[in-house]
């Protein structure tokens, strides 16, 4: 017999089963931003999902993500010497968590993308952009860099690149 007790703890089970997305689960994707490499190898590198797509695209087949509601939180690996390309999030900020190595942050002038300001980020440093602010990332490190990225929307739009960012004109076919 079921009773209502055991039928809510079945239901925590799995609700908490539900919520987990393990490491060993993951993979490091290389080819969601591989169009990024036809402006030069620096521009490679590796998104790894746990919830949502984040701006990457659709992922939507990918049945290990975690379904996003408010936000997207995907890990992304930075190999050193490489960049992640001046990009606009017009309708979303975006938070980037330092794992492992040490990220130089740059944020662009709106109107005058030659105008910028920079941070260096090391080892559990945080930086928040805020959305519409242009902003570009290099791995200036002797090693990988591995960083949380969070996005502030379910599903954003995918990002746009200004005429300033080596991805201007480059396609994702």
């Amino acid at each position: 017999m079921v009773t209502e007790q055991s039928a809510a703890r079945v239901d925590l089970e799995q609700l908490i089963d539900s919520c987990i997305a393990t490491r060993d689960s993951r993979y490091e994707d290389w080819d969601t931003l591989a169009f990024q490499a036809k402006a030069g190898d620096r521009f490679r590198r590796a998104q790894i999902r746990y919830i949502g797509s984040g701006a990457t695209g659709d992922h939507s087949a990918d049945n290990r993500i975690l379904p996003s509601e408010h936000f997207t939180f995907s890990n992304m690996r930075l190999p050193a010497g490489a960049i992640g390309p001046e990009h606009t999030h017009h309708d979303v900020e975006e938070v980037f968590f330092v794992l492992e190595g040490t990220l130089e942050v740059t944020v662009h002038d709106v109107e005058d993308g030659t105008r910028t300001a920079s941070r260096v980020l090391g080892y559990r440093d945080l930086i928040r952009v805020p959305a519409g602010v242009p902003r570009s990332l290099r791995n200036i490190g002797a090693d990988d860099a591995l960083f949380c990225v969070i996005i502030g929307a379910r599903k954003p739009q995918l990002p746009t690149y200004p005429p300033t960012s080596p991805m201007h004109g480059i396609t994702r076919d």
